[in-house]
This record gives structure tokens, sequence and C-alpha cells, in this order.
């Protein structure tokens, strides 16, 4: 029978910070409601660093798109017969 292992490792993550700093952040911890000290800051860290990586994805795929959109308008293709055939009518329609 396969046996399944859930692995849920851990690591630590340690930072120095002033008086100050560390008052400072239990502070905004109890009023967010947080268990402790370490959640807040993971949890704060967390929504950071993913708000940093979709800015970043963002930014990489604006400029993929830019190079599309330049390439297109640089090397345009060829009109299909679907548009030439709805030029033709836009064309016959605004003379009347």
């Amino acid at each position: 029978m396969a046996r399944v292992v859930k692995s849920d490792s851990k690591t630590r993550f340690d930072a120095r910070l002033t008086i100050k700093e560390k008052a400072l952040l239990e502070e905004a911890a109890q009023l967010g409601g947080y268990r402790s000290l370490s959640d807040f800051v993971l949890s704060a860290a967390r929504q950071q660093a993913l708000a940093l990586i979709e800015a970043e994805k963002s930014i990489i795929r604006s400029h993929e798109d830019s190079i599309i959109f330049f390439e297109a308008l640089m090397n345009p293709p060829q009109p299909n017969a679907a548009l030439k055939a709805a030029a033709k009518r836009f064309n016959k329609a605004s003379k009347k």
C-alpha cells in the first residue's frame, strides 16, 4: 500500500529591530487582532510580497504586450476577406 507523506517543512526567519520598531509592530498586531507578532509580520510580509510579484509580472506582461503591439503596427498582417468585406460595407454605408 502506498504511503502519502505530507511535508509541512518549516524554517525560521530572524530579524533585528529596534525596541521602538518592535513596540510599533506589536501594537499593530494587537490592534489587528493577530495571535502573535509573528503572525502579523508574516501576514504583512506575505501581502507585500504578493503585491510586488504581481506588479512585476504586470510590468513584464505590459512590456511583452507593447512589443506585440509595436510589431503589429510596424508589420501589419494583410487584410483577410472578412475585413475587406467589412471595409466595403462601411464605405458604402458612410457615403449615404
